[in-house]
């Protein structure tokens, strides 16, 4: 049986598609430089899950998410990273990066997130923030080698406070 393996890649920052004309959206922020990331806890893995750009990230199809974690007793943990991608003279970095926790329970379709800390968030990594000391220390070694493993150069161009936060 042969294992098949995710290619997905991070955005990187493309040309601006506004550039030239100064027209309608100039000036406007791009997503192109975001990537979601996820974080399965219990099985120690992350993945860049573009659907949940726009909350259709396979484990978030079908649950109906709830207001609060007491709603969902045993709801399976998750972390929603943002990863912005920026560019300094040596190349690409990891220039923001936050996280969003997230449960889920698949027996009863329920899960509980804050759609207002996932949407804020977002806006806090492209702005270039790190946010995630809130997060448990097995996640953020997850997080480390997967931002570590996608490449190990833009790893050592990020910030070292980025470094020094995923430590545990």
């Amino acid at each position: 049986m042969s294992e098949k393996k995710k290619s997905l890649e991070f955005n990187i920052i493309k040309n601006d598609p506004t550039e030239g004309h100064g027209g309608f959206g100039a000036g406007s922020f791009s997503l192109d430089n975001v990537s979601p990331v996820i974080i399965d806890v219990d099985a120690g893995e992350a993945s860049i899950e573009i659907g949940a750009m726009h909350a259709r990230s396979a484990v978030e199809r079908g649950i109906k998410f709830l207001k609060t974690k007491e709603e969902v007793p045993n709801g399976k943990p998750y972390w929603l990273i943002w990863v912005t991608i920026d560019r300094k003279e040596g190349g690409p970095y990891f220039a923001g990066v936050t996280a969003c926790e997230m449960t889920v329970d698949r027996s009863i379709r329920r899960g509980y997130k804050s759609l207002p800390e996932h949407v804020n968030r977002m806006d806090k990594s492209m702005k270039h923030h790190i946010i995630v000391d809130h997060m448990d220390a097995k996640s953020k070694e997850i997080l480390a080698q997967f931002l570590k493993s996608h490449d190990e150069s833009m790893w050592e161009r990020s910030s070292d406070q980025l470094k020094k936060d995923l430590q545990g």
